[in-house]
């Protein structure tokens, strides 16, 4: 009310222009400021990305544009863990910006070797999930993982699954490997998803944490998300042989909301 005497008495002194326009901009920027949302991505597939607002609602949503982030070659300018800023133009949930990420981790992309791919960003912790039987994973490719966190300050817990399996000669392997990465000053958890062995211990790791899972597909990344939370009920594999070189990286953020 006040807003309109003031435009009427100001049009009566022949600023009626001048107050017209700044109105304009103010509604335009007040508009413009009310149709960005903050988020965090929360799964990527090809070009769109699911993303879960502040308010808890989650969206699926598009890059406006292209993204280079700090002169980083990467094959996925935008990652799993990426803090967003959306706006909804129509019914599509833009991206146009990312916000500065607290870190990230990556591996060289498999077609492109000049490139990097992020696996995701912003993370407080990883858990490498490492099994010594069905399948079997090689201490290189831990060493690997370790070194990469480790240049991009990931604080990084070893955890060794499918322990029901082993045998005696597994078991007498299995404590040789936990020796030297527990001298290196890893934290080593043994686990048991299908027995529940030291689920909790897990979930005491987690809370209050963005935990990336990484590892061999097969070593049961879904499996003991599965047995942390039954609500997420995420679909499990079958181990390949031809497949227990991908390592397929899944960020928990859902069991910490």
């Amino acid at each position: 009310m006040y807003l309109l005497i003031a435009s009427k008495c100001l049009k009566g002194l022949k600023w009626g222009p001048f107050f017209n326009f700044k109105l304009n901009i103010i509604s335009i920027s007040s508009k413009y400021y009310l149709c960005f949302m903050l988020g965090v991505v929360v799964k990527s597939t090809g070009s769109w990305y699911r993303v879960r607002l502040d308010d808890g609602t989650y969206h699926q949503s598009r890059i406006k544009g292209k993204f280079r982030i700090g002169g980083l070659k990467s094959t996925n300018p935008i990652s799993v863990g990426d803090r967003v800023k959306l706006s909804l133009e129509g019914n599509d949930y833009l991206i146009n910006e990312i916000l500065q990420r607290k870190n990230y981790i990556i591996r060289k992309s498999v077609n492109l070797s000049k490139q990097v791919h992020i696996i995701a960003s912003n993370i407080d912790q990883a858990f490498l999930i490492v099994t010594l039987v069905s399948p079997f994973t090689s201490t290189g490719f831990i060493d690997r993982f370790l070194v990469t966190a480790e240049a991009y300050q990931v604080p990084t817990i070893i955890v060794f699954n499918k322990v029901d399996l082993y045998d005696e000669f597994d078991r007498a392997y299995h404590d040789e490997v936990v020796k030297v990465y527990s001298d290196a000053g890893y934290e080593c958890v043994e686990v048991s998803a299908l027995n529940q062995q030291n689920i909790s211990l897990l979930k005491e790791r987690m809370k209050d944490n963005v935990t990336l899972l990484s590892g061999h597909s097969g070593v049961g990344k879904s499996t003991l998300v599965n047995a942390i939370d039954p609500n997420l009920d995420l679909l499990t594999q079958q181990v390949s042989d031809a497949h227990q070189k991908v390592c397929t990286p899944l960020l928990l953020q859902r069991c910490l909301n």
